[in-house]
């Protein structure tokens, strides 16, 4: 008799699952910034094209995560609704 017991989703398990899932052609940016505490904070922008990715400076960043693959997560769903067609 077997069972079907789902795997953890690992970090790396969970960053390609959301690069897979964001089409080739939009850019990804990620930056990593110092918080108040002195931790380090990730945050993303995900979008179509360079200028909608904020090259004139209008960057809408995802929020601070604690974790690059939160930050990247966040920004994808920013994404889909923001560029859903």
């Amino acid at each position: 008799m077997s069972h079907n017991y789902a795997t953890p989703m690992t970090p790396e398990k969970r960053l390609a699952r959301v690069l897979s899932r964001i089409p080739a052609d939009w850019v990804i940016r990620v930056e990593r910034h110092p918080g108040q505490d002195g931790d380090m904070l990730w945050r993303a922008v995900v979008a179509p094209t360079d200028a909608d990715a904020g090259q004139d400076g209008s960057v809408r960043w995802c929020a601070d995560h604690p974790a690059m693959v939160d930050a990247l997560e966040a920004a994808w769903r920013h994404a889909r609704q923001h560029f859903a067609q």
